[in-house]
C-alpha cells in the first residue's frame, strides 16, 4: 500500500486505460457520486501548457512530465486526498500518491468503432488498438503499483456497466475509509 495513504482522509484514485475505453465517463460519474476532485490530466496539460507542442503524427501533446508532476504534487500529497486522476497512463505517478488504480479494458472491436468515431486513423488508431489487445496499460499498472491496488474493469458499453463499475469503486472507497479510520 502507498506509504502516505495512512495520513489521507480519502483515497486517491487513478482511472486509466487506452483512449476510448470510457475513462472520462467513469471518472466524471465517480466524482459526482463521491464528491472527489476530478483531475483530467489532458486538460491540465493543455490549460497549464505542460507540453512541448504536439506530435503531428499521433496528434497528441508531448507532455512535460516534470512540470505536470510538480503541479500535481501538492494536490495529490494533500492530507484530504479524494482525487481522481483521469489519464491514459499511470506509470508516471509516484506510488505514494495512489491508493487505487482502475484499468478500464474494452473489446478491441468496440474500441475500434469508438476511436473511428473520434476521428482516429492510421498509426494513432493502430497503436491504440494494439495497446489494448496487448494489455499494455494493465501491465504498466501492475508493474508500477502494488498488485493489490490494481483493479481491471470491463467497459464494453453493456447496459448498466458504468453504473455497476462506479458502484464497485464506491464500495472500495467506503472499505478504504473504514480500514483507515476515516469513515464518517
Amino acid at each position: 500500500m502507498a506509504p502516505e495513504s495512512n495520513t489521507r482522509k480519502n483515497p486517491n484514485i487513478i482511472i486509466t486505460g487506452t483512449p476510448g475505453v470510457g475513462k472520462s465517463t467513469h471518472a466524471e460519474l465517480l466524482a459526482r457520486e463521491t464528491g472527489f476532485k476530478l483531475l483530467s490530466v489532458n486538460q491540465i496539460v493543455k490549460d497549464e501548457e505542460f507540453h512541448e507542442g504536439k506530435d503531428e503524427v499521433l496528434k497528441s501533446w508531448i507532455v512535460d512530465e516534470d512540470k505536470l508532476l510538480d503541479y500535481l504534487e501538492p494536490i495529490m500529497s494533500s492530507s484530504e486526498g479524494g482525487n481522481i486522476l483521469d489519464w491514459h497512463a499511470c506509470d508516471i505517478f509516484p506510488e505514494r500518491w495512489i491508493d487505487l488504480v482502475i484499468v478500464l479494458r474494452c473489446e478491441s472491436s468496440v474500441l475500434y468503432d469508438r476511436l473511428k468515431q473520434r476521428g482516429y486513423e492510421g498509426q494513432k488508431l493502430e497503436e491504440n488498438i494494439d495497446a489494448e489487445i496487448m494489455q499494455v496499460l494493465l501491465d504498466e499498472a501492475r508493474e508500477s503499483y502494488d498488485e493489490e491496488i490494481v483493479v481491471e474493469l470491463r467497459s464494453d458499453g453493456e447496459v448498466g456497466e458504468v453504473d455497476s463499475n462506479v458502484e464497485r469503486i464506491q464500495g472500495w472507497v467506503e472499505n478504504w475509509k473504514k480500514d483507515h479510520g476515516t469513515a464518517e
